[in-house]
């Protein structure tokens, strides 16, 4: 599975049609269709596809036409995100009707290539399931800990300074977790 960090958008035009593909992080998604909308009062359509792991690893899909004909915008879109093994991501795509009608077939194509060019501009990563770890250290390692989280790229710290030790909660991949236990041996 992959997924991506950083939000992505391109511009894709078949026909006259003009659609403009926004590519979020899950997390980014929630109010997103309606600020689009706000944004782009003269646009006819704002369709939008997720996939995203819920609590206990299952994928959940969802999909909106936003009043294109039924089944040629929402299920495109999220045909490739699934083709492309996507996870904890929503694309957005806000369509300006160019004149010349697409047809079903056409406007299904249409918004699969929108999908398609700004995968094309994104930089999928691996998706890894996020870990947790806690541990404890004397005040003394408190810098070389520091050292050592920075170093494997782990940002997510939380510490707590109890009186005679340091707490650690440290949230990142498993796979850093790992490498962070094989350091500290």
């Amino acid at each position: 599975m992959k997924t991506i960090t950083s939000s992505y958008s391109t511009t894709t035009e078949i026909k006259r049609s003009k659609f403009i593909t926004h590519l979020v992080p899950y997390d980014s998604y929630e109010g997103l269709q309606e600020l689009l909308k706000r944004e782009h009062p003269k646009a006819n359509h704002v369709v939008y596809a997720l996939r995203y792991l819920n609590s206990y690893d299952q994928v959940v899909e969802n999909s909106s036409d936003d009043g294109e004909p039924k089944g040629c915008a929402g299920v495109p879109v999220l045909n490739v995100l699934r083709g492309e093994e996507l996870v904890n991501v929503a694309v957005l795509i806000v369509r300006y009707f160019g004149g010349i009608k697409l047809g079903t077939g056409g406007m299904a194509r249409a918004y699969a290539q929108a999908v398609k060019d700004v995968l094309d501009a994104a930089a999928l990563v691996s998706y890894e399931k996020p870990a947790s770890y806690l541990f404890e250290t004397d005040y003394s390692s408190v810098e070389s800990v520091m050292y050592r989280l920075r170093k494997i790229g782990i940002q997510k710290v939380e510490r707590d300074f109890d009186v005679d030790f340091v707490r650690w909660r440290i949230e990142t991949s498993e796979s850093k977790i790992e490498q962070f236990k094989a350091l500290n041996g």
